[in-house]
């Protein structure tokens, strides 16, 4: 009986020290097959540019801690990047992935392995090409999960489902935006919304083009939403139920309860939903939000959540969205959204800024002999609109190459004025060149991001590469530095990469830049970012190695 016993004892702590043992990170390995694939939509077939036929492309699956390496090889006659949005890339620019700001882009027949580890981050993310308008049909989703043996902070989902919003062009894309910049104006409108590459019975021959997922009565699924679209922030409901989101750019967040998102372009939200209502078929929905006068693709995409055992010629019952210029809704969502800040999930927002920074967002007009109206439509921060390389920042910073770029970017617009005023059509001095701002390792910084009513207002969705951000306020009308600074949230909130500048307002964000190279900056509206909204923070390195930019990869790209 005693070495019975003893025997026990021994079993229970050997299982007691298995369980202890810490997990070792697994190797994910992804081949990426960028080429021409025939794909139809809306009555139209055409080619266009996938990554391993699919649209979207596959989805990247690993766990906190995980080494992901994936090796992308170009067979189109574009040359391309893709870029892990949201993931930190710690002193490894190298696999971010923005063409000419962090590499040379990948030439037609070449590959590129990007090698990363995903450190500290746990959630849904995305992929997408990172050049031209490529992004349009070149993108796909990241799903994070948690370190095996961490539950989420919420209650566990019976199942999971990516669900990407995107758009969809008759046309080919890439004609599309040649012919609006030899014009000197937008290019023409998408023509449909779609989900998971789908835009659903709403347009034409589309039945067999929706997408469709099936649920059980009582049970709990996590959708995870992606906004992929090149130039639309959009409203996602679906009919009689509601959502709870739990979790928005990998980041967890503290539940809130509401009948429809609004997610802009770059963004990711995780919600759950019960499927609690009469069993039937009901839409998913999605449609354009825009308060400004400018015009967008406003049809509805739709897919079907479907309760097992409902046949498919019961009719799909529709959302009731918020209206298209919504922004009384835009503005009391986005104000919901805050993080967890429990002791597993801090919020470390950083209290005392080393660095203050005003970048007015801008459109204008500058001269075009050879466009339509002999003029051309640009963008800016702080009247200064961007100038791409034709050597990486980040290759011309660690080879101290010369003449590629200056770090001298302005902290704040040249010449203030009343931003959100009266429409003002005249450029105030537009430069264009290709300048970047020098922050110093482990500095906090305060963006204020202020929009302006140059042209035109407009909501603006800005990304940061490298870093998640705290956004601390924000506002309608004009900043006011002596007054809002008092409003600020510094105790919980919403950290993420990419926030939405309402229209005719501002947003506050910080940081602690204690990621060591060059990383892009940038509105995450297509349209502008081609136009010239973007710029760039050079981190400069800090004490000792192990705060220092990384050597690139052997095979990294040249230009």
């Amino acid at each position: 009986m005693a070495k019975l016993t003893s025997f026990l004892g021994l079993l229970v702590f050997g299982f007691l020290c298995f369980i202890c043992l810490p997990v070792e990170a697994a190797l994910k390995k992804y081949q990426f097959d960028v080429k021409l694939s025939n794909v139809s939509r809306l009555c139209n077939a055409k080619q266009m540019v996938t990554v391993n036929g699919g649209f979207p492309g596959p989805t990247i699956y690993a766990r906190e801690g995980d080494r992901v390496q994936i090796n992308v090889t170009n067979y189109v006659q574009y040359n391309l990047s893709i870029h892990w949005h949201g993931l930190k890339q710690y002193r490894n620019g190298w696999a971010d992935g923005p063409a000419y700001i962090t590499q040379c882009p990948i030439q037609t027949g070449n590959s590129y392995v990007y090698d990363f580890n995903v450190t500290g981050q746990r959630g849904t993310l995305w992929w997408h090409a990172h050049i031209l308008w490529l992004r349009a049909t070149v993108y796909g989703a990241i799903v994070i999960m948690p370190q095996q043996g961490t539950p989420f902070p919420f209650p566990q989902p019976d199942r999971e489902e990516v669900l990407v919003l995107g758009e969809w062009w008759n046309a080919d894309v890439e004609a599309v935006e040649k012919q609006g910049n030899a014009l000197g104006i937008p290019p023409n409108m998408s023509d449909a919304h779609t989900i998971n590459g789908k835009p659903g019975p709403l347009f034409p021959c589309s039945e067999k083009h929706t997408f469709a997922m099936e649920v059980e009565k009582g049970k709990t699924y996590l959708l995870r939403i992606v906004n992929a679209a090149l130039n639309d922030e959009l409203f996602f409901a679906l009919a009689n139920h509601t959502f709870t989101v739990v979790e928005i750019d990998a980041v967890y967040t503290k539940p809130f309860t509401t009948d429809a998102i609004l997610i802009a372009p770059g963004q990711t939200t995780n919600v759950l939903v019960r499927a609690n209502q009469v069993p039937g078929r009901y839409f998913m929905a999605a449609r354009a939000f825009m308060d400004a006068p400018i015009s967008v693709d406003n049809k509805t995409a739709t897919a079907i959540f479907q309760y097992k055992g409902i046949p498919e010629t019961v009719l799909p019952k529709l959302p009731t969205l918020p209206a298209q210029n919504d922004s009384d809704f835009a503005l009391s969502y986005n104000s919901k959204l805050k993080s967890l800040n429990t002791p597993k999930y801090p919020a470390n927002v950083p209290l005392n800024v080393d660095r203050h920074l005003l970048f007015t967002v801008g459109l204008g007009i500058n001269p075009c002999p050879t466009c339509l109206n002999g003029t051309r439509l640009t963008a800016s921060l702080n009247n200064i609109s961007f100038i791409m390389p034709q050597t990486a920042l980040l290759q011309s910073h660690y080879f101290n190459i010369k003449g590629v770029y200056t770090p001298d970017f302005p902290d704040k617009p040249p010449t203030p004025f009343n931003f959100t005023g009266a429409p003002l059509t005249a450029n105030l001095r537009t430069n264009v060149g290709t300048r970047i701002s020098k922050i110093a390792f482990n500095s906090t910084v305060e963006i204020v991001i202020q929009d302006t009513n140059l042209l035109s207002v407009e909501s603006h969705p800005f990304h940061l590469h490298g870093y998640n951000f705290f956004v601390v306020g924000t506002g309608v009308g004009n900043f006011d530095p002596k007054k809002d600074p008092a409003e600020y949230n510094l105790i919980d909130p919403i950290e993420r990469n990419t926030v939405g500048v309402p229209t005719g307002g501002w947003t506050a964000i910080r940081f602690r830049a204690d990621n060591p190279g060059v990383w892009f900056f940038h509105c995450h509206l297509e349209l502008h970012t081609g136009w010239g909204l973007k710029t760039a923070f050079l981190v400069e390195d800090g004490p000792g190695s192990d705060h220092n930019v990384l050597p690139p990869p052997k095979d990294l790209p040249t230009c």
